[in-house]
């Protein structure tokens, strides 16, 4: 090839804490040593920019939710079109791309676990909603459009959710875990775990369990706060929600209040994961946090849900407990069996060694060979 492969990725708004913006990150630093020119459509770029990247703004007035998206997609799809860039990626529900990353997984699938934990009549709703059903018709006619030659997924639970509900071929479909800089990520020896507790005035000699994620409903935060409350642990909830107080009120009501500690948004999370012995993410849904990577990386064992991707790196008793995410005796079970002061145990090896072939040089090579595949086509 004699130009430099014009690729544009798309994302509506760029949040530097977000998952997809840390694929996109690691993803945009890693092939840009490539014969590369990147390009970013997106409504609002917050993150550091590269002078190397174009950014494209597209910004059309939003008078809701549903306009925001139908928006953004037309003014999205027509910059693409207008650029003629040799692969469009989209991180978002939009039809006519030739490559789409199911960084959130499948919509219907995230109501059905929401339905679990809400009333009735209020969870039938969920599909009756215009704002719902507009992201499940975006979604149908965005697998079913000619022009989409690779669906990138994070995880297996999601291709085989993609591959049942819309019929998508599995040649059609890779899946590419996200990548850990494990050289960032590094467990604590004993004594720094002591000294950052004593930084942040956590109690020493507690289990101690972390919980990092926004949107606390769909991470599971009440079912973790459940079972720390059977517990003598302490959690560190880690990231922020709007409803903070509700779950300070579920933590007074079970007794737990002074073992659960809200630490808010933490832009760097090293120390946390540092203080911790494990991570509790009952998570209802989630394709793949990369939350689970970090944890892995930093050796703490993981729990989580049978509807996280990243049960998929979870081997029960060796590197964490995979358990349902409403499960609270389970979940219980799981937070006892976590030894206390993991820093040296083999759990906390085995969840190390877990993601050390995920470095971002095997993303970056990952995602060349689909770039060619697609160019081949």
């Amino acid at each position: 090839m004699n130009h430099p492969l014009r690729l544009a990725i798309v994302r509506q708004k760029y949040r530097p804490d977000g998952g997809a913006e840390r694929f996109i990150a690691r993803a945009l630093d890693a092939l840009s040593n490539d014969d590369l020119e990147l390009n970013v459509i997106t409504r609002e770029w917050q993150g550091e920019t590269n002078p190397d990247w174009h950014i494209h703004l597209c910004n059309p007035r939003k008078l809701g939710r549903i306009s925001r998206e139908s928006g953004f997609a037309k003014a999205a799809r027509a910059c693409w079109q207008d650029h003629d860039f040799d692969i469009v990626q989209s991180h978002e529900r939009i039809a006519g791309c030739d490559i789409f990353r199911a960084g959130d997984g499948v919509h219907r699938r995230w109501l059905l676990q929401r339905q679990r934990i809400l009333p009735h009549w209020k969870g039938r709703w969920l599909f009756y909603d215009r704002y719902h059903r507009y992201v499940m018709n975006a979604e149908k006619q965005m697998y079913a459009d000619p022009a989409l030659k690779q669906v990138i997924c994070n995880s297996q639970m999601v291709k085989n959710e993609i591959i049942e509900d819309f019929g998508v071929s599995a040649d059609k479909i890779t899946v590419i875990y996200n990548a850990i800089d494990h050289n960032v990520f590094v467990p604590a020896k004993n004594s720094q775990k002591q000294k950052l507790k004593t930084q942040y005035d956590i109690p020493q000699d507690v289990p101690c369990f972390i919980y990092v994620g926004s949107g606390f409903e769909r991470k599971g935060l009440a079912a973790a706060i459940s079972a720390i409350a059977k517990t003598s642990a302490i959690l560190l909830v880690v990231g922020s929600d709007k409803n903070q107080r509700k779950y300070e009120q579920i933590a007074t009501q079970l007794g737990c209040k002074q073992r659960i500690f809200f630490l808010g948004m933490q832009k760097k999370t090293l120390d946390f994961y540092q203080m911790a012995d494990a991570l509790l993410l009952p998570t209802l849904y989630d394709p793949f946090p990369n939350v689970i990577l970090e944890a892995l990386s930093c050796g703490l064992p993981v729990i989580t849900s049978t509807t996280c991707g990243g049960a998929e790196f979870i081997q029960n008793g060796k590197n964490g407990f995979v358990c349902d995410a409403l499960d609270i005796s389970a979940l219980t079970d799981a937070i006892v069996q976590i030894p206390k002061n993991t820093a040296w145990t083999e759990m906390s090896q085995v969840a190390r060694e877990t993601i050390l072939p995920y470095t971002p040089q095997r993303l970056s090579g990952e995602l060349i060979s689909l770039y060619k595949r697609i160019l081949a086509l």
